[in-house]
């Protein structure tokens, strides 16, 4: 029932995301002088390392959902041995990478800024803003999601199927944040 409702809830989700795609594609259609001078601003190199971490973040969350479903909540062996990597291990890696994720995006904004392109500055600063960070809110809420499951994993006694399937929830979540990511950056960075 859980999969099922959250499955729901990202499609509502992604509604909101195609909204903000059709205001960003109707306001640029409308000025596209503004746009060809605001994204020469834009570090592609830079964003495209944060995408790759972002993206690469989908896969360590897999692998932690993999672990969950065969009941490996903790590593087997050294910290080193990969292969032997639990849901925690997985999750608190996944959980890295977003946060390097929101640090790369909160570097780019300030640099951005100091470029003058701001919210209030245009339409172009308006959407790359709302885009992005109504996203970078998202990953936000999908790392406090992380910290929720491993928390419960220390406080249970016994590693259920009610956790395994928050961790699968969870998962599905952070696909879902990351493939809009994919899509706003191939919109904002390389369609210019």
């Amino acid at each position: 029932m859980v999969s099922v409702g959250t499955i729901i809830w990202l499609s509502s989700e992604l509604m909101f995301f195609a909204a903000l795609f059709a205001s960003y594609f109707t306001i640029r259609a409308v000025s596209p002088d503004l746009w060809a001078q605001s994204t020469e601003h834009l570090n592609v190199p830079f964003a495209s390392i944060n995408t790759t971490i972002l993206v690469l973040s989908s896969l360590t969350c897999q692998l932690g959902v993999f672990a969950a479903e065969r009941g490996q909540v903790g590593r087997t062996g050294s910290i080193f041995k990969v292969s032997g990597w639990g849901l925690r291990e997985w999750f608190v890696l996944t959980y890295l990478m977003g946060a390097v994720f929101i640090g790369g995006q909160a570097t780019e904004y300030a640099e951005l800024v100091r470029h003058n392109v701001t919210i209030q500055d245009s339409a172009y600063g308006t959407m790359f803003y709302l885009t992005t960070g109504f996203h970078g809110l998202h990953v936000t809420g999908g790392l406090i999601a992380f910290l929720f499951v491993l928390g419960r994993t220390f406080v249970a006694r016994k590693f259920t199927h009610e956790q395994a399937v928050s961790a699968i929830v969870v998962s599905y979540y952070w696909h879902f944040v990351d493939v809009v990511w994919i899509g706003l950056f191939a919109t904002i960075y390389l369609v210019q």
